[in-house]
This record gives C-alpha cells, sequence and structure tokens, in this order.
C-alpha cells in the first residue's frame, strides 16, 4: 500500500478506537506508519481524511449489512418472517459493528457545525431507504417510487432508534421477536380503525 491508503487504514482503525472527534492527525499518522506532512499531501486536512475515512467504512457497513440481509428467510417466508428474519440479523451486526454506530451517533451532533458532513449523511440517505424497502418489501423502487422511500423512511427510523436503543443498553433493546410482535400488534389494530 502507498501512503494515501495507509492513511485511509490507520484513519479507518483510529475512528474505530477512538472515534471521530477524539483522533488526532499524529493518531493517523501513528497508526498509518506515516509522517503528518502525508496527511497534508494526500488529504490536505486531518478533517478531510477522517471524512473519507468514514464515508469508506460506512460504504463497507453498507455493503455488509445488504450482504447479510440478501440471506431471505426462505422463499415460503410471509413478509412477517422476513422482517424477523432481517432484524435478527441487523441486530446481530450491533455488536460487530459497534464503534461504527457510535461514531454515527457520534457525528450527527456534530452536523450542525460540519455542513460537508450533513451534505454527505443526505446525500446517501435516498439510496439507502430505496436499498431498505427492496430488502424488506422486495419492492422495486422503479415501481411505485413514493411507497418504496416512505417504507425505506420508516424502516431507517427504525434502525436509528433500535441502534441508539442497543448502545445504551443491549439487555433492554427490543429483539427481532419483540419488534415483530410490536408491528403485528399496530397493524391489528390499524385493521380495526
Amino acid at each position: 500500500m502507498g501512503n494515501r491508503e495507509d492513511l485511509l487504514a490507520g484513519a479507518k482503525r483510529c475512528l474505530m478506537e477512538k472515534g471521530y472527534t477524539a483522533t488526532t492527525a499524529r493518531d493517523v499518522a501513528t497508526a498509518a506508519g506515516t509522517s503528518l506532512a502525508a496527511i497534508g499531501y494526500h488529504f490536505r486536512t486531518t478533517k478531510a481524511l477522517l471524512n473519507e475515512a468514514l464515508f469508506a467504512a460506512m460504504a463497507e457497513w453498507g455493503e455488509e449489512l445488504e450482504r447479510a440481509l440478501a440471506h431471505d428467510a426462505g422463499p415460503d417466508a410471509t413478509p412477517e418472517q422476513r422482517f424477523e428474519a432481517a432484524w435478527e440479523r441487523i441486530i446481530e451486526s450491533f455488536a460487530r459493528l459497534r464503534p461504527l454506530w457510535a461514531i454515527q451517533f457520534e457525528l450527527i451532533a456534530q452536523m450542525d457545525r460540519s455542513p460537508e458532513l450533513r451534505e454527505a449523511f443526505a446525500g446517501v440517505t435516498r439510496q439507502a431507504r430505496l436499498g431498505l424497502a427492496e430488502v424488506f418489501h422486495r419492492l422495486d423502487p422503479g415501481a411505485d417510487e413514493a411507497t418504496a422511500l416512505a417504507l425505506g423512511a420508516f424502516h431507517q427510523s427504525l434502525l436509528g432508534g433500535v441502534a441508539a436503543q442497543w448502545l445504551v443498553d443491549p439487555a433492554t433493546a427490543p429483539t427481532a421477536k419483540e419488534l415483530t410482535r410490536a408491528l403485528r400488534a399496530l397493524t391489528a389494530e390499524f385493521g380495526q380503525g
């Protein structure tokens, strides 16, 4: 690997170990085995390097989650079974990817001071929602984009809420079975109205 790739790999390690705001240029240079000057040469600023490393880590996480969710509950699975199976895989990923989830919440608090972060997060929102609608509902986003975006927004909201609860206390965060039970109760309630 060259210095640029070493810096990105070192920055990813530092982000996972220290978080976004606690990572310094010296931390990254040490982890990468490069000089501090290499950061300026390749990225101009430490913030630009950390942002690129973060976006790369999030893209890798998204690909991993997509692969995990691609393993369907089976061809004969009901929508409820697919929902529960997908949430089991998502919740399992929280333990493995805890630092990445923690960083995302750390960055949400920083967005008012970082327009480039806000723009980057907002830029992937639409695609994330369409992807979630496809995974959970086998919905072709081209068929009914408005419905796909609404369903994706629902799952994205649920994902953020469950992740936040899991980060605070994994023992009391909802399980896939509890989420399924709650959704079943809600749909039954809506059916009575």
